[in-house]
């Protein structure tokens, strides 16, 4: 079975499904920066994106990453061996929450929960492959994949300045960052293909 149907059958929607019912269980994997301050609870850096609000959060990020991850599986996987796209999976959970971890280590109030980062990584992986491919917006309107990109980072920087919702854009913007950063260091020929590409719109 593809890596990117088990992160999102045997990890993520499982652990979330039950994590529904059961708050002892959400309690244990959430992010919350004193347990890993002060019990040195690490494995809350990865377990935090297994768990998800609702089924609409959870439907949404493992939609995104059914259509994104399995094409981007094979490009990892192939520079990084059989479970490149497994660590590269891994390092979006980290390095997407890690920001948010330090601003918020001494907050026994802050919580963060799913998977958008490591997700946003994917998706900007895949941008830098394929920048004038369309992403279905509410499956409907298709938008060129730079021009998503560049709203999607926009608006995120706004959402993120504000702080008025429960949304963790911070992690949505450093996931988006360590997915183009990872792509390149990983393919470093993917750079000049991608402004090559730019040249050439396909609207």
């Amino acid at each position: 079975m593809p890596i990117t149907l088990l992160i999102i059958l045997a990890g993520t929607c499982i652990v979330s499904f039950m994590a529904f019912s059961n708050r002892r269980l959400v309690d244990d994997l959430i992010l919350w920066p004193p347990a890993i301050e002060r019990k040195r609870e690490y494995y809350r850096l990865v377990t935090y994106g297994l768990l998800h609000a609702d089924p609409m959060h959870l439907l949404f990020n493992m939609l995104t990453l059914y259509f994104f991850g399995r094409q981007m599986e094979f490009v990892y996987n192939a520079s990084l061996g059989t479970f490149g796209f497994a660590l590269f999976y891994l390092g979006g959970l980290i390095v997407s929450i890690l920001p948010t971890y330090f601003n918020n280590r001494h907050n026994t109030n802050y919580r963060s929960l799913g998977a958008s980062g490591a997700v946003s990584a994917v998706l900007f992986g895949f941008i830098l492959y394929q920048p004038w491919a369309k992403i279905y917006v509410f499956f409907a309107v298709g938008v060129p994949a730079i021009i998503y990109a560049v709203l999607y980072v926009a608006y995120s920087i706004y959402m993120d300045r504000r702080g008025q919702d429960n949304v963790n854009h911070s992690a949505h913007l450093w996931g988006a960052a360590y997915g183009v950063a990872f792509t390149a260091v990983a393919n470093p020929a993917v750079l000049s293909s991608f402004l090559e590409a730019l040249s050439r719109p396909r609207l």
